[in-house]
């Protein structure tokens, strides 16, 4: 009887591990069949972490959602290069079915790591002066995306309405991002056609911000910011370093108008997000090609103001300004 007992429990225990093995193995097989899609982000930051959550949020509207239609390999690289190369190569060597970079680095890092994987960008300013694609009508490789190159004019114009006795702008943006460097020399020229003087400096990291902020302002009547990961991580200390000296800073996310700046015309970035995750799932159900996909944009800039900011500098708001904002803080 005893023998029994034990050739039953034993019995029990092989049918049991069968049965999981079985139930992992069908699993695993599962989730082989699922498509890997690797996003990559520059870094952490209001803007950049609203670009992914409208990626995220846009492919589960279509459908895909991560351990059930989809694998999302999600990466954040910290504003690290060497992290963003070997999480591009991460990707590459789980097969993965589409990629996206979030920030102009994420993308490069991606690129050089394949030409052969379909490319998401996800918020690049400009992709074709960052040889990303040939061109932004026809980018003709394994890339296409979204753009979030801001309203530079608008900005420049609602700056000239809210400060009418500005002269002097000061251009603040880092010289190791390709993308600023276009946007600031687009802000020059700009500021220039409008009447402004201008005087522009530039960072290198997060450790340059406060001092050479501070003397940026020492020196203008209002600074001007771009879509600048680096001055975005540190945008607390820029506003510091300016509040200082009491100028105001117009930048171009309205991210950074939450965060200190006074106002802005600015694209939302959640829907810059949800843009690239539509364009993402197309390409994954053979809806289109990247090759033949032009770069996308959003079609209007909103007006952000941050009231509290402008009441702290002594800055009134025109009505008629107060009316058009959409958001208002």
């Amino acid at each position: 009887m005893k023998k029994m007992i034990g050739f039953i429990a034993i019995l029990t225990i092989l049918l049991t591990y069968a049965f999981i093995s079985d139930v992992r193995s069908t699993t695993e097989t599962a989730q082989k069949d699922l498509p890997v899609v690797g996003l990559l982000q520059l870094t952490s930051h209001p803007a950049l972490d609203l670009i992914s959550q409208g990626i995220i949020d846009a492919l589960n509207e279509e459908g895909f959602v991560d351990g059930e239609t989809m694998i999302l390999d999600f990466q954040n690289a910290q504003g690290d290069q060497s992290n963003l190369n070997s999480m591009s190569t991460r990707f590459v060597s789980r097969d993965a079915d589409i990629m996206i970079g979030i920030a102009t680095p994420a993308a490069q890092a991606l690129a050089n790591a394949s030409s052969d994987i379909p490319i998401v960008l996800g918020a690049i300013t400009d992709p074709e002066a960052s040889n990303l694609v040939a061109s932004n009508e026809q980018p003709g490789g394994n890339i296409t995306g979204v753009s979030d190159a801001t309203p530079i004019k608008e900005q420049l114009n609602l700056l000239k309405d809210l400060l009418p006795d500005a002269k002097n702008i000061g251009i603040l943006y880092s010289s190791s991002e390709d993308n600023s460097i276009v946007q600031g020399k687009q802000a020059e020229e700009l500021a220039k056609e409008l009447g402004f003087e201008t005087t522009t400096m530039t960072v290198s990291s997060t450790n340059d911000v406060a001092q050479i902020g501070a003397a940026l302002a020492s020196q203008v009547d209002a600074i001007w910011v771009p879509t600048d990961n680096t001055i975005a991580s540190a945008m607390n200390t820029l506003v510091s370093a300016t509040d200082a000296e009491g100028i105001p800073i117009i930048p171009a996310v309205d991210t950074m108008v939450e965060q200190g700046g006074l106002a802005t015309v600015g694209l939302n970035q959640y829907e810059l997000g949800k843009l690239a995750g539509e364009m993402t799932a197309a390409i994954l159900k053979g809806e289109i090609e990247p090759a033949t996909s032009p770069i996308q944009y959003l079609e209007q800039g909103d007006i952000f103001i941050n009231q509290e900011k402008a009441a702290e500098l002594g800055i009134t708001i025109p009505q008629s300004i107060l009316e058009q904002a959409v958001n208002i803080d």
